[in-house]
């Protein structure tokens, strides 16, 4: 059977590829809107996005209110400042939530109603061209026609999606991510690296986005210790730069599957950042799944370097690797990042319901029911 494969129109990346892609910027449009949040602001990453524009002879205007994962209040106040600006396109210099705000703010731009609309639904219109320059390595969002927004009022994580939604232009510098604390360098690296198993081991997943992910998946496991430990390493940088893209490209086209179902109703609940709540869960979703894609995780193993006798065998020493992971890269269990056992009990029923809804679990090549989601909650506290 035929597969549609969606890139970018356009990627630039290396070294000193926001400055060479300035030409490229200039053909987008005649005034930007910067969105952005206010850290970006103080480590003079905008600074450096601005000083590109004004020799291009670009004007824009700063919108740095993304300080957390994007809500549809925050997507209002974007679209009002894009809106009195009088802007024309925009520009996303950040994590994956500028840029997840960014591909908001673009689809409600012309828009009279609300965001909540297009929860569930495929997006088709028509939209400005947007620019995304990720600063850390891990969400992909560069290179995906999906987006990520809370609603305030119902505290669900909306899964917005839509070609319309990939970035027109992907600027990808991996000198930008040389300032992200050792904990956001943790919590995106495994962000993709969640990407790149889901999409190897979803039902979706096709010959191109499985070269993708495997490709993802080898750079991430050879280099986030390295970047994790040494910030300013170049080469580590540069290889999980290359890595966030490539599961991005995978994702984009095979899609997710348990881990992500079950995580956007944690970080809606409980505010835990995106990236750690995937490596909570990456254990325990994905020794359920195991079953179902037994192959494919021996394959993930034989890639990283592990050879045993047997395809469970494999499968398993895998997941004895990523458990040390994630051990070295100190990622907290629930308890241990403050949530209480209880409240969380008692929302695991609107959790899996949520979950369920997203249409990610579904994407797992072993079958999951909402019981079984319930299950697989309650066992991350044992």
């Amino acid at each position: 059977m035929a597969r549609e494969f969606i890139l970018n129109k356009e990627l630039v990346l290396g070294e000193n590829a926001l400055v060479e892609a300035g030409s490229k910027i200039k053909a987008l449009g005649n005034k930007a809107l910067i969105v952005t949040d206010k850290m970006m602001v103080q480590l003079g990453n905008v600074k450096k996005l601005t000083a590109v524009l004004d020799n291009i002879n670009v004007v824009y205007e700063i919108f740095d209110g993304i300080n957390g994962e994007p809500t549809d209040n925050m997507i209002a106040k974007g679209v009002e400042v894009y809106q009195n600006a009088e802007c024309d396109f925009l520009i996303s210099i950040g994590g994956g939530s500028p840029i997840d705000a960014m591909k908001a703010i673009g689809l409600m731009a012309d828009y009279n109603g609300k965001i909540t609309d297009f929860n569930g639904k495929i997006i088709e219109i028509k939209m400005p061209n947007m620019i995304a320059i990720p600063t850390t390595s891990g969400t992909g969002s560069e290179t995906t026609q999906f987006t990520i927004i809370t609603d305030e009022k119902s505290q669900v994580k909306m899964l917005l999606k839509g070609k319309v939604l990939m970035p027109t232009l992907a600027i990808v510098d991996p000198s930008f991510s040389i300032t992200a604390p050792k904990s956001v360098t943790a919590a995106t690296g495994l962000d993709a690296l969640c990407h790149a198993i889901e999409a190897y081991t979803s039902r979706r997943s096709q010959y191109l986005s499985d070269t993708f992910a495997l490709s993802a998946i080898k750079k991430i496991f050879d280099n986030i210790e390295v970047a994790y430990n040494d910030p300013t390493n170049v080469v580590a940088r540069t290889q999980m730069a290359i890595a966030s893209l490539e599961a991005g490209v995978a994702f984009n086209n095979a899609s997710v599957t348990l881990i992500h179902g079950m995580s956007r109703p944690i970080g809606a609940l409980f505010h835990v950042p995106h990236g750690i709540s995937n490596a909570m869960l990456m254990n325990v979703c994905l020794t359920y799944a195991l079953e179902g894609a037994m192959d494919k995780f021996a394959n993930i193993a034989k890639t990283i370097g592990i050879n045993s006798s047997s395809n469970e065998a494999a499968a398993k020493a895998f997941l004895d690797k990523l458990t040390e992971l994630l051990a070295n890269l100190k990622i907290p269990t629930l308890e241990n990042y403050g949530i209480n056992k209880d409240t969380f009990f008692n929302n695991i029923d609107k959790m899996a319901t949520d979950a369920m809804a997203s249409g990610s679990p579904s994407n797992t090549i072993k079958e999951i029911t909402k019981e079984d989601i319930i299950d697989l909650y309650k066992n991350l506290w044992l």
